[in-house]
């Protein structure tokens, strides 16, 4: 009896839970896998950010995707690459006269995630912008610190950022 009771538990749950696996599993499954690939996207775009790689940096954002930090917003793959090219540029620019730039570090911390369906998020938190030790007699230093509100969308089933707002008015 003990053997027939536990199939029909077992028969039961697949019959339950059989749907939601065939369909790509619950929400909170699907919540769970955008959630890694919402945090290796933000890993992406910071190592992108700080390594002053234009292709990588775009490649985070939609193809309308923009940055705001104040009131002139960076919209577009090829503002975008702008931006980062020219602090590329204003770098080896410094270099050449004796002034390298220290290792620098975005941070993001405090962070809160928020689904507004399946296929737009909101992330919000706070970032810091660090410069890192520039030999025994420059510290490292904190050289900004704000909040930050992105809008996150899946495109072609992968999630990616149309807005950074790191100058929110909330």
């Amino acid at each position: 009896m003990k053997t027939i009771t536990a199939s029909l538990v077992a028969l039961l749950l697949v019959l339950s839970f059989g749907p939601c696996a065939a369909a790509g599993g619950s929400d909170a499954q699907r919540e769970s896998q955008d959630r890694v690939e919402i945090e290796r996207l933000m890993w992406q775009y910071t190592r992108a950010l700080d390594t002053l790689n234009a292709d990588a940096y775009v490649a985070a954002y939609t193809p309308d995707g923009q940055f705001i930090a104040g009131a002139n917003p960076v919209k577009g793959p090829d503002a975008l690459k702008k931006m980062i090219t020219d602090l590329r540029q204003r770098d080896a620019d410094s270099e050449a006269k004796g002034q390298k730039r220290p290792p620098m570090y975005h941070m993001s911390m405090n962070s809160y995630l928020e689904f507004l369906d399946k296929d737009h998020a909101r992330l919000q938190g706070y970032w810091m912008t660090v410069f890192g030790q520039a030999g025994p007699t420059v510290p490292v230093r904190v050289a900004a610190a704000g909040r930050e509100v992105d809008d996150l969308v899946r495109v072609n089933g992968h999630w990616l950022i149309q807005t950074r707002n790191v100058t929110p008015k909330d």
